[in-house]
């Protein structure tokens, strides 16, 4: 593996930004797993992750977020970022988060195109983000601090969010929130009935969205991934890897399901959200005939990957399909 030698912190000139940064590691390779972890003088640590490897503080204290999976990662371990980017210019940050652990978060940029001026003036110690994003970004970003990239995000959040853990040096408290999440799935399939009533419902999470088709969220999502921890039966046509399985208004019949989750993106009057509730192929289906069709929060159920949102999916579902409030 092929290593670039490591820099101490030290003044260096970001030429894209033109501004006066922190350098930080910014070590490349030839694409890694996530994980692994080394001592190193210091008070520092090496991170092996999707570009190699980066070293990386003890206990960063100045981290700059640029997806909302690292943003919840961040919250959920007890760190608050000093930048964060956000879904579109202007937009707030996912309003699941507490509120006062955001307020002094500096937005710098959106997701997919960070302002690196922006994160620059910070001055951070730690930036997170994944290939997905950022890889054509990633050496500007290692420029002006450590950079640690996940390979995507979404079905592997859970691995995620142990690589950031292991960068935030926070691996004690990922094993408390891993626990509680366990521990909350399993009470709320006891409320289900037990797993074999579990596996026996059929769920979906159904998406509307402005301008383009509806959207079934297949297995390789992070609704996905959470409806497979509980345990819960899929409709056929959705047990199975991918993304997403697409339906016009007259494929409506796609949807059949005993319980539909659904959410709708962006602007609902240009959605097929109205032709498709409003029809006779929707009215017809089980779940919606049964009362078991609940709307849920989009931002919540699409961008809130991680423990802290997943608790809260998992607080949803229970409250919408049981008598027996969340513990």
């Amino acid at each position: 593996m092929s290593r670039t030698p490591r820099r101490s912190a030290a003044a260096v000139t970001l030429a894209l930004a033109g501004a006066l940064t922190l350098g930080g590691c910014g070590a490349t390779a030839p694409t890694g797993t996530a994980g692994g972890e080394a001592a190193t003088g210091g008070g520092a640590h090496v991170v092996r992750h999707a570009r190699g490897e980066s070293t990386v503080p003890a206990r960063p204290a100045r981290v700059v977020v640029l997806d909302t999976d690292s943003l919840d990662s961040a919250i959920t371990l007890g760190v608050t970022p000093v930048g964060a980017t956000t879904t579109a210019a202007g937009a707030p940050f996912p309003g699941y988060l507490p509120a006062e652990r955001l307020k002094d978060v500096k937005p710098v940029g959106t997701i997919g195109s960070p302002n690196l001026e922006a994160i620059a003036a910070l001055r951070p110690d730690l930036i997170l983000s994944s290939q997905a994003r950022d890889d054509k970004r990633y050496e500007d970003l290692a420029k002006i601090a450590p950079t640690v990239l996940t390979k995507t995000t979404g079905p592997a959040w859970q691995e995620n969010f142990r690589l950031h853990a292991e960068a935030l040096g926070r691996q004690n408290e990922a094993r408390s929130a891993e626990a509680g999440y366990r521990a909350k799935a399993e009470a709320l399939v006891s409320a289900l009935g037990g797993p074999e009533k579990a596996k026996g419902l059929k769920v979906e999470m159904a998406r509307f969205l402005a301008g383009s088709p509806t959207r079934l969220y297949l297995n390789d999502t992070f609704i996905g991934s959470i409806l497979h921890d509980l345990g819960l039966g899929r409709p056929a046509n959705q047990d199975r890897t991918g993304f997403s399985l697409e339906i016009s208004p007259e494929q409506v019949d796609q949807a059949a399901a005993d319980v539909i989750f659904w959410s709708t993106y962006g602007d609902a009057a240009r959605s097929d959200q109205a032709k498709i509730t409003g029809g006779a192929l929707w009215k017809n289906l089980d779940a919606v005939r049964n009362n078991r069709t609940f709307q849920v929060d989009d931002n919540l159920w699409m961008l809130g990957i991680g423990y802290t949102g997943a608790g809260l999916i998992l607080d949803q579902i229970q409250r919408d399909l049981t008598a027996t409030p969340s513990p």
